[in-house]
């Protein structure tokens, strides 16, 4: 069984994760129960998933779980981008948690790749 803990992109998608509950303090108190929830739900997804990916015993099911992460990480870039149109968060704040969503997404499909190249 594989320690998730060890894992860096494991530690950046929690990173974002804290990012996100940090800037959604100050979305509108009527977004709570709408963008503010989707937004901490999609990014606690990706660290959960890995977490729960790293439970499993084979490489192919590991590479699920990093599939099922990555798809979080496409849908929390679209919220962050809305976020910014609805002006909820400024362009700096927009830039990092892009950069970082994006780093995220680059980190996940190489495990990805690793995972299943060893799998050929």
């Amino acid at each position: 069984m594989r320690d998730f803990k060890k894992y860096s992109v494991w530690e950046k998608s929690h990173e974002i994760v804290l990012e996100i509950y940090r800037i959604t303090k100050n979305f509108p108190k009527d977004e709570f129960y709408g963008l503010v929830s989707q937004m901490r739900r999609s990014s606690s997804s990706i660290p959960t998933n890995i977490a729960e990916g790293c439970g499993r015993y084979t490489d192919p099911d590991f590479a699920r779980f990093i599939v099922i992460a990555s798809g979080s990480a496409c849908e929390l870039e679209y919220q962050i981008i809305l976020s910014h149109s609805l002006k909820y968060i400024n362009t700096e704040q927009f830039k990092k948690l892009n950069e970082h969503v994006n780093e995220v997404k680059k980190m996940l499909a190489g495990l990805h790749n690793k995972l299943t190249a060893k799998g050929k």
